[in-house]
């Protein structure tokens, strides 16, 4: 039995970096190579990063991504490296360059371009078509066929007709954003295609944080009959190299009960006819996989970190004000860039409760980030009497509340614009679904870390937190205490909106899985509550196309993914 060894480099590209992205690739091209490998996979469109969306646009940045290809090529020795590209020439082609012995071998373009959540590369790309005949290459013996993320999910895509016209090993690269328990389904679906196709395949995925999508890695190999192999972690770079066995698979397809295959003998490109000779074998990493909320923290910190990183910042700041949300935000903080990175402002006002600046104060103390306190009161006081004349015989309301808001979020992005620290939101999906916050208020910064986590997972979360640590590092205050906006005498949560209990199965429904207000109401749920939290969350839409970018953690996130008209009469 023909054995290959296999590099998977699981790598953190940066959308146009070039030069940066080339040095990755040479560095872990020179590991797998010194490893005596046969093959080595690199993400999808990883000289350009993924996604690059209108730097495609530019044919500077194209013939810069090929000419940035041309030089890793050209370093390549008898290692056979597959890496994702730009190709063009009448359109553009999300593509795969198979490199060998200093130069481009062949190359494969994408047939099955996505085109929902958030892909969008129908925009950009042409599918590669029957005018791109695919190749098979031969590597230390073994016929190897390439597709491109996409063309693996369908059981009738490229990897069916490269597999019946003899492949017996396939390398899928990918940029697979992550989501909620994504991974196990990746797993899933590529053990039964590798099954049907009597074809082991390795899956090499991106990670890292881009913009608001967050790459999990996570790569993996299965054998012919869909056996994990090996695994690599998750949320961090890494080069995984597996001894990958290719048994005969002559005998499987002949006798495969869906019936004799007639399709074509795919032409063969030769690269290598034989393993590279070395010592011993490898054994097989497997990963364990995350927990559910293992998962989601660790997310949340590779998004935030990347996100801060490649834009250049160091330094974050954070209104601390002791509730649930800004704790979290300021442990994901304070995990993604050291806690000497994080800068914690308590800004009380007359309705702030001791107990929120205690526990602000305290949380800083445990997670050893500094803490300023700057009293909103003269700001706000200013406000009213500016306002006084015009605001003469009406009664004080939310106006008021907003007002306070807005002093917060002028001070912070003081803060930010003298000492070049990027205000970190706080906000939570709950909130944001429903309008629950200040636009241009606590709404402001420059990036929302939890936008996409819903309050009752927030709570969860920081369970987690102090599970994980082993000790309080979030005060149990925090956790139990009701939630408050304290923007006006003993205000609670619940007095504006439905408990979270009630209020985030309903936001579930309604916005990650589109169900109408009257299907939800089908399902058991009290209409009135229902009625009034679908209006409010499409009222809000205007608030939220103004708010800054945040993680995406689940499989549909307000930005990229939902995109709802700010005007309709649609009310379901």
């Amino acid at each position: 039995m023909t054995v290959l060894r296999i590099a998977l480099a699981q790598l953190n590209p940066t959308v146009g970096d070039l030069d940066g992205n080339l040095a990755k690739l040479l560095d872990a091209y020179e590991r797998a190579e010194q490893a005596g490998c046969d093959i080595v996979a690199f993400p999808e469109l990883s000289i350009t990063g993924y996604p690059p969306e209108d730097l495609v646009l530019k044919p500077g940045f194209v013939t810069d991504n090929r000419a940035i290809l041309d030089k890793f090529a050209a370093a390549t020795g008898e290692c056979a490296a597959f890496v994702g590209f730009v190709d063009a020439d009448r359109d553009l082609y999300n593509a795969a360059a198979v490199c060998a012995r200093g130069g481009v071998a062949g190359t494969y373009r994408k047939r099955l371009l996505p085109n929902y959540a958030v892909f969008d590369e129908q925009r950009y790309f042409t599918p590669g078509t029957e005018n791109d005949p695919l190749e098979l290459y031969e590597i230390g013996g073994v016929k190897v066929g390439v597709s491109i993320c996409e063309d693996i999910w369908s059981p009738f895509g490229p990897l069916a007709t490269q597999s019946a016209g003899g492949a017996e090993l396939n390398i899928n690269i990918n940029g697979s954003p992550y989501h909620w328990e994504k991974d196990t389904g990746r797993e899933r679906m590529v053990a039964t295609r590798a099954e049907d196709a009597h074809s082991a395949i390795v899956y090499v995925n991106q990670v890292g944080g881009q913009d608001e999508l967050v790459f999990d890695g996570g790569s993996f190999v299965v054998d012919d009959d869909g056996q994990l192999l090996a695994r690599a972690p998750q949320f961090v770079e890494d080069v995984m190299i597996v001894d990958v066995p290719i048994p005969p698979v002559y005998r499987g397809r002949l006798l495969d009960p869906r019936g004799k295959r007639t399709d074509a003998v795919l032409p063969i490109v030769p690269i290598t006819t034989a393993p590279r000779t070395r010592d011993g074998v490898v054994e097989s990493p497997v990963a364990e996989p995350l927990d559910r909320h293992r998962e989601l923290y660790d997310a949340l910190v590779l998004g935030t970190r990347d996100y801060l990183r490649k834009n250049g910042f160091s330094d974050v700041v954070i209104g601390l004000s002791g509730g649930i949300d800004s704790t979290l935000v300021a442990c994901v903080a304070a995990d993604a860039l050291g806690p000497e990175h994080v800068h914690g402002v308590s800004m009380p006002s007359r309705y702030s409760s001791d107990h929120s600046k205690s526990d602000a104060q305290l949380l800083a103390e445990n997670l050893g980030i500094g803490l300023r306190t700057i009293s909103i009161e003269p700001a706000f006081q200013a406000y009213l009497d500016m306002l006084a004349p015009s605001f003469e015989g009406r009664e004080p309301g939310l106006t008021y509340e907003n007002i306070q808001s807005r002093c917060r979020g002028q001070l912070l992005m003081a803060l930010s614009n003298e000492m070049g620290w990027m205000v970190l939101t706080t906000g939570n999906k709950s909130e944001l679904a429903v309008g629950y916050f200040t636009i241009y208020g606590d709404s402001v910064g420059g990036y929302a870390v939890i936008k996409d986590v819903l309050k009752l997972e927030v709570y969860e979360l920081c369970r987690y937190v102090n599970r994980a640590a082993g000790r309080d590092v979030i005060p149990p205050n925090v956790i139990t205490k009701p939630p408050s906006a304290e923007l006006r005498p003993d205000q609670r949560d619940d007095q504006s909106l439905p408990p979270y209990e009630v209020l985030d199965p309903i936001l579930e429904l309604y916005v990650e899985h589109d169900r109408t207000a009257q299907e939800i109401v089908e399902l058991g749920h009290d209409e009135d509550i229902v009625r009034r939290i679908t209006r409010l969350v499409d009222i809000a839409e205007y608030k939220r196309r103004q708010s800054p970018p945040g993680v995406r953690v689940s499989a549909k996130a307000f930005g990229k993914d939902r995109r709802m008209p700010i005007t309709h009469g649609y009310r379901g």
